[in-house]
């Protein structure tokens, strides 16, 4: 466990000292724990005015289970715990989560609205919110350089790390190191936190996530993994993977109503991974095939388009569900907005003719619809036309 301390600028270390752990084994209540972590501290923790960090929380459970006696015994002292989902949340093996006892906040890679304004285009983000919210185009010039915005964005991805390196450098070939050793880090992760016979079949799940991107239908199929392969065999390695944090499930609903949990298909589901980049990085695409969107990637535009929407509407606290009707028309997302079941049909460049759209409309006559293309914004025949780059502000 890394154990660190802040009090006013000064900020310890203790991640190298095995001690800590022996310490939260022995006694984990405040009483005993504040004077010991004092001591280690070299000043003395104090009520209210001291801020208490624990990180890498998962590799200690009883400091996680500390948790519960901090607010009920000792609510004055603060403490904030940072951790992986990684181990948090799937490597509970002895002490149960403290529920009800730890406010939980959960960390997003930086979606495309904050990846502008690490870039210093803050202005541009202003500008983009008030056309979404008006239905108005673009100026054309500032339209072409977000649509430059968003490709970078699909290469660099929203790891902070990457963000920076960018931001600091425009060095594409820094950040996919960075991103190769994060896709590494996850691998490792696999075995750390993984049951040794579930670690093969995770990896060949996540390895084949992006394989079945690149496919017309971006639908989950286990067969994909190895010939034959079947539900029960590969589930446990999905499920890991999306407790973890590293991917998402879209199920499809069967009907469009109220409230959408209640009719999705548990068989029936496509994954996307947590971060466009790190996409990107593990297909090792050349960050100008990106950004020039050449023809190569004709297959693999789809799905990674679908991938990035994905990641916004999730940032932004949506639950996302997909629809299929009884003869293959498909809308890709449909999420309860302000109250309203909302359809959305993404396309990775201008081609906006959307029959499955129609089909949808036609079946279920939503209050509007929102259609995600490099076309300018607009609103015509209640659909809503936005520009892949302001999918944040959906």
């Amino acid at each position: 466990m890394h154990f660190s301390v802040k009090i006013g600028e000064e900020y310890i270390d203790f991640c190298t000292n095995p001690k800590l752990v022996e310490t939260f084994a022995e006694n984990i209540s405040p009483a005993y724990l504040v004077p010991i972590l004092s001591h280690l501290a070299g000043q003395t923790i104090v009520k209210e005015r001291t801020l208490v960090v624990f990180d890498e929380i998962q590799l200690c459970e009883r400091a996680l289970a500390s948790l519960k006696y901090f607010c009920e015994e000792a609510p004055d002292y603060h403490i904030i715990v940072a951790g992986s989902l990684l181990g948090v949340a799937v490597n509970r093996s002895q002490f149960s989560f403290p529920v009800g006892k730890v406010d939980i906040r959960t960390l997003y890679p930086m979606d495309m609205e904050e990846f502008l304004l690490a870039m210093d285009e803050a202005d541009v983000v202003s500008r983009i919110r008030e056309c979404f919210a008006a239905d108005t185009p673009m100026p054309a010039a500032l339209h072409d350089a977000a649509l430059l915005r968003y490709r970078q964005y699909l290469v660099v991805g929203g790891m902070p790390e990457c963000v920076k390196q960018f931001a600091e450098t425009g060095d594409y070939t820094l950040v996919r190191h960075t991103q190769d050793t994060i896709l590494t880090s996850y691998l490792n992760d696999m075995s750390k936190y993984n049951h040794l016979n579930e670690i093969k079949k995770t990896r060949l799940a996540y390895d084949n996530i992006t394989v079945q991107l690149s496919r017309k239908n971006t639908r989950f199929q286990y067969k994909l993994l190895k010939k034959g392969g079947r539900a029960a065999e590969y589930e446990n390695a999905i499920e890991w993977l999306a407790l973890s944090g590293i991917v998402s499930q879209v199920y499809r609903v069967e009907q469009v109503k109220k409230p959408l949990e209640n009719y999705r298909d548990i068989d029936a589901f496509k994954i996307y991974v947590s971060d466009p980049g790190l996409l990107c990085a593990k297909k090792e695409l050349l960050p100008d095939d990106i950004l020039y969107m050449v023809e190569e990637l004709d297959d693999f535009k789809g799905g990674m388009t679908e991938n990035y929407v994905n990641v916004q509407l999730v940032r932004n606290g949506y639950t996302t569900y997909y629809w299929e009707s009884p003869r293959g028309a498909e809308i890709d997302f449909v999420i309860q907005r302000e109250g309203k079941l909302i359809p959305i049909e993404v396309k990775s460049a201008d081609n906006v003719r959307a029959k499955s759209l129609k089909v949808y409309m036609d079946t279920y006559h939503p209050s509007y619809a929102i259609k995600l293309s490099t076309k300018n914004f607009g609103f015509e025949d209640d659909k809503k036309t936005v520009p892949l780059y302001a999918a944040f502000c959906i």
